[in-house]
């Protein structure tokens, strides 16, 4: 096996390996470290090599259009077919133990077939990982089992108390009473910004383009009372079962009788009049807080992104809001990013 002591794996949605090279050589550069992406097209994975500095913050405060980003320990190559785990384990002990064990694949058509052979071997690593005390609560890591296929790929390591899921992918099952598929995305964006239950202080909130409903119906369905905009129509269920009010009205003139805890917002327009729109909101006082997805164009996503991101937070600033921002390009996102705006005092 080989020893990669400066190198990194980003996993990212296929198609925006590009994107996530050009924040990763941003972000590295905004930290003093010096290096380079590899990656290629629709591969769903960028690597980092490090040649100078230390990029290792960035685990901590993550990047918008990587799932997961964590250092690699080591490569291995030509696993034997009858004892993989034999020629794994000298590795595997001396960089453990772990609180608990990733195995993961690029999220492309030709790696997503490596599921059936990573739930067998699961079976087989796992148990024994824990007879020999290699896996045990409180470590402080998590063990990172990246495959290209059933016999070549990376090990890698990852600080336990990170929120990672496995792959960096968080699976969610669709209710049947949503109103939409789009109930999934704003799930998925909650729990990676504010956790599992329902969110401290948000009691209200609008939801501007809000047809037919699904984000409405997920904020509703934890007791938040929301006001939807829209002049679609929404999902009769809304109405009559959860604490929702429909206002037929347009969601970017539309403005609140009071302030609410917050503000979300998916509608299908310009990112950067979205942009500007949360913008009003947040320093008006209308709302607290803001969940919305910026529709990106198709070339140059990340730069239109960071500058985007940069809008937002210097017009923030110049109305004394100490806001913290998170964005992140969710599984359920698509062409869009999913931007948080906190300025509650921390």
């Amino acid at each position: 096996m080989a020893e990669q002591p400066h190198r990194y794996l980003a996993l990212c949605r296929p198609g925006f390996e590009s994107d996530l090279a050009a924040e990763l050589s941003d972000r590295a550069a905004d930290l003093g470290a010096a290096g380079y992406p590899q990656a290629q097209p629709d591969s769903g994975c960028v690597f980092w090599e490090n040649l100078q500095g230390d990029p290792a913050p960035i685990l901590e405060s993550g990047l918008i259009f990587a799932r997961t980003f964590y250092p690699l320990v080591a490569a291995f190559d030509d696993l034997p077919e009858r004892d993989r785990i034999g020629a794994l384990w000298p590795e595997l002990k001396r960089n453990g133990p772990y609180t608990e064990l990733y195995l993961e694949h690029a999220d492309t058509n030709d790696r997503r077939e490596l599921a059936g052979f990573l739930r067998g071997f699961r079976k087989a690593l796992e148990p024994r990982l824990r007879r020999e005390g290699l896996l045990r609560s409180h470590a402080g890591q998590r063990l990172h089992l990246y495959f290209d296929d059933s016999r070549h790929g990376h090990i890698g390591v990852s600080p336990a108390r990170l929120p990672l899921p496995e792959g960096g992918i968080q699976r969610l099952r669709l209710a049947p009473e949503a109103p939409s598929r789009s109930a999934l995305k704003l799930e998925e964006a909650m729990l990676r910004f504010l956790g599992r239950g329902r969110p401290e202080g948000l009691h209200t909130a609008v939801d501007l383009g809000a047809a037919p409903g699904g984000w409405s119906w997920q904020l509703a369905r934890l007791g938040i009372k929301v006001t939807g905009i829209d002049h679609g129509r929404l999902d009769t269920r809304l109405l009559e079962e959860y604490p929702v009010r429909h206002v037929s009205a347009d969601a970017f003139t539309w403005r609140p009788e009071r302030p609410v805890d917050l503000v979300v917002c998916d509608v299908v327009d310009k990112p950067a009049r979205t942009q500007s729109l949360m913008l009003k909101w947040l320093t008006q006082g209308w709302a607290r807080t803001a969940l919305f997805n910026l529709k990106l164009p198709m070339a140059r996503r990340y730069r239109e992104s960071r500058v985007l991101l940069e809008r937002l937070a210097e017009g923030l600033e110049k109305q004394g809001l100490a806001a913290r921002i998170n964005a992140a390009h969710l599984y359920y996102d698509r062409e869009e990013i999913t931007v948080w705006v906190d300025t509650r005092a921390p």
